[in-house]
């Protein structure tokens, strides 16, 4: 899990589809931590985003660096504890003037039931288990 973190901090930027009905959706995300063994994500409660992984939480993700690329499938699961807030946000002090653990509007999701591939042209895929 380590590794799947730390390549998608390194992308800084990666790309989080998901689904409105039959209709996918993709926009820019860089929240990715790493808490109790488990990869998380942040967005608001506010956003489309959020009520479209609680309609439908399969998810992909997918960003490059250094030549390489990462995809990962799961599910997003809403973790509704002020603890895994508190991580997220102390990893990431600049959303802390949008966002504050028990606010109302934060929401982490932790993927599960999934897999991650580190990808190259010259190289064979790194599979992980999610």
């Amino acid at each position: 899990m380590n590794e799947v973190y730390e390549f998608l901090k390194k992308c800084e930027t990666y790309y989080l589809a998901t689904m409105e009905g039959d209709q996918p959706r993709v926009r820019p995300f860089g929240t990715i931590d790493l808490f109790e063994g488990k990869l998380y994500i942040q967005t608001g409660k506010k956003k489309s985003v959020s009520r479209q992984m609680k309609e439908n939480p399969k998810i992909e993700i997918c960003g490059m660096a250094d030549g390489r690329w990462i995809r990962v499938t799961a599910e997003a699961c809403l973790d509704e504890r002020i603890e895994a807030q508190k991580h997220m946000l102390d990893a990431y002090p600049s959303l802390q003037s949008m966002y504050q653990p028990g606010d109302g509007n934060t929401e982490v999701f932790f993927l599960k039931n999934g897999k991650a591939e580190i990808c190259s042209f010259t190289e064979e895929p790194k599979v992980f288990e999610i």
